[in-house]
């Protein structure tokens, strides 16, 4: 009995116990948090780490959806338990964050006349309103993008971008607008066309373009809502100039990018003068704002409000080989002009040769408004060049410009969502030194010698 109790007093069964119970207390707080984690929505229970952040509602959904009157239904016609995890998560974060938007997965295995009356087919999202009784499809397939460039050579197709919530919103704004816009983009005149990235945000924000010869046209036709000059190469007519001239004196938008050329314009340059823009001389440099020290690769200074300045955070906006416009006198009291892009005023040069350039501050982007018509340049076409918006995805190009397209009309929102990267990154730590070295040897070192301290008080005792 003695014995015994010496057993019972002893530090070693104190110790022990003392270890059960906290081992006992450890598991029992772990499976409550596992508890009460399981009852949250499966919407937010998916941390994102990612650096492109492809489960983060933007704040243009935000702002939009808040503010949502109408009820949206999300029918996902895919069997939920095979569906990409990624789709999944994101889809059911419309469900949990947005009241007036609701998510309902149908298999359409388990019920195929659900293909039929949505008048779809397997793995798409059938977005309805009843409100307007208007349902936009979206395939699944559609909100990841694959980069085939290596296709040929690797017979691999990666990953390479996440649109689910470009494509999601959109639908979402194109059946409960009442709002759709015509936009015309002329052709004859070597003009440039519109990369995939832009057109795909054109979509998004309902807009219907069409090509316009005004070679072939004594007039812009009724229904168009803009008119889209994109970079001609060739100087437009006596007849034409005056066509969209009288087109924005009459009320009339027109958005004009200037594209390079050695053609001589002398048309349209009379177009810019007439609404208060000189062309300037040879290409634009900024030896203070510009990219990695190369005075062409220009940074803009930025002076946007109100609808331009939507959803620009870094105005990290690049522009290459840009040309410019000094601000003049206009043809008429009426109008007046803004430039809402240009270059640093110390560090602006209109360079035509070595020899020659000129110093100045020059306007890389204006608006000109007389009455109701509005007249916006930007003249540098990479502004919306694939090899620059595809390539760098921290710029906010491509929000820049839509913000400048949507502008134009009181009625309609910028809803255009850049897809995100899908590009893998990885967490190293590079240049270490010793910050470095003490995360990798310093901490493990010390807690080895805090446990071997704590062993050895307890062996002693």
């Amino acid at each position: 009995m003695k014995k015994i109790k010496e057993i019972l007093k002893s530090p070693q069964l104190r110790y022990g116990t003392y270890s059960t119970a906290v081992t006992v207390v450890a598991i029992v707080i772990v499976v409550i948090v596992n508890m009460i984690a399981s009852q949250f929505s499966e919407a937010i229970d998916n941390i994102d780490l990612s650096d492109s952040k492809i489960y983060e509602i933007t704040d243009t959904s935000k702002d939009f959806l808040d503010d949502l009157d109408k009820e949206v239904k999300l029918y996902v016609l895919a069997d939920k338990s095979t569906a990409d995890e990624r789709i999944k998560t994101f889809i059911s974060k419309y469900d949990a964050l947005f009241k007036k938007v609701s998510v309902e997965w149908i298999d359409p295995v388990a019920h195929p006349s659900a293909l039929t009356e949505y008048g779809a087919s397997s793995d798409t999202v059938v977005v309805r309103c009843e409100e307007t009784d208007k349902q936009e499809i979206v395939a699944l397939s559609d909100m990841i993008v694959y980069d085939y460039s290596s296709y040929y050579t690797t017979g691999y197709a990666a990953e390479s971008e996440f649109d689910a919530e470009g494509q999601i919103t959109s639908a979402i704004y194109s059946v409960t607008s009442e709002v759709s816009k015509k936009i015309y983009y002329t052709s004859g005149h070597g003009e440039a066309t519109f990369s995939d990235t832009i057109s795909s945000l054109m979509d998004k924000s309902n807009f219907e373009t069409e090509e316009l010869n005004t070679l072939m046209t004594a007039e812009v036709p009724e229904d168009c809502d803009l008119l889209f000059l994109y970079a001609p190469t060739t100087d437009f007519t006596e007849d034409e100039k005056t066509m969209v001239s009288e087109y924005i004196q009459g009320g009339g938008d027109v958005f004009y990018i200037l594209g390079i050329t050695s053609n001589e314009t002398p048309n349209l340059d009379a177009l810019l003068a007439e609404y208060g823009m000189q062309k300037a001389e040879g290409y634009i440099a900024d030896t203070q704002r510009c990219y990695q020290g190369n005075p062409y690769y220009i940074f803009p200074e930025l002076s946007v409000s109100d609808d331009l300045a939507n959803n620009i955070s870094t105005e990290m906006v690049l522009l290459v080989q840009a040309l410019g416009v000094t601000e003049t006198t206009p043809e008429r009291d009426t109008i007046t002009l803004e430039s809402f892009m240009a270059t640093s005023s110390a560090g602006g040069y209109a360079v035509t040769d070595e020899s020659n350039a000129v110093q100045g501050e020059y306007i890389l982007g204006a608006v000109a408004t007389e009455d109701e018509g509005q007249f916006t340049v930007i003249t540098s076409e990479s502004m919306i060049d694939a090899s620059i918006t595809d390539s760098f995805g921290t710029l906010e190009n491509t929000t820049l410009f839509m913000n400048a397209v949507t502008n134009h009309f009181e009625d309609v929102e910028n809803i255009s969502i850049d897809a995100r990267s899908l590009e893998i990154t990885y967490n190293t730590v590079q240049y270490a030194g010793l910050f470095g070295l003490l995360f990798i040897f310093g901490i493990p070192v010390i807690i080895l010698i805090y446990g071997f301290v704590k062993w050895l008080k307890r062996r002693k005792a």
